[in-house]
């Protein structure tokens, strides 16, 4: 007869790495959020993505600046920074698309205004662990 596993407690090895993961997943969601909710509003502004309200250019700011610091890892600045340069030319690319081209434009580029922030905090990051903490 089989018998019944019993759970056993979580070492504290094992608790934190629980906690760092739960955290990991609640900023993996802010990113996303962060980012559909700047390209919707910048892609439905009534001036044709000039307009965004200005406390939600800055929370979304501070969003970014939080998910740059505790959700992507500074050491991979330089992929991180690709990654942006390669996303803003795409932005430059698709407006060119016949009909819904401006309205792709005007979403992707909302989502470019946003990275820019979490893109400069991984910079700041890396360059401050690298040349003040690491003495």
């Amino acid at each position: 007869m089989a018998t019944k596993k019993t759970d056993q407690p979580l070492s504290s090895k094992e608790k934190e790495m629980e906690i760092i993961e739960n955290w990991r997943l609640l900023f993996k969601w802010l990113f996303i959020f962060g980012a559909l909710t700047a390209g919707v509003t910048y892609a439905l502004s009534p001036d044709e993505g000039i307009y965004q309200p200005d406390a939600l250019v800055w929370t979304l700011m501070l969003i970014g600046v939080f998910v740059g610091i505790f959700y992507f890892n500074s050491d991979d600045v330089i992929n991180i920074g690709l990654r942006y340069l390669i996303f803003g030319t795409v932005v430059g690319a698709v407006e060119n698309f016949y009909v819904v081209g401006i309205h792709i434009t005007n979403f992707l580029l909302g989502v470019r205004l946003y990275l820019g922030p979490i893109v400069l905090t991984v910079v700041l990051v890396y360059f401050v662990k690298k040349y003040f903490l690491n003495k």
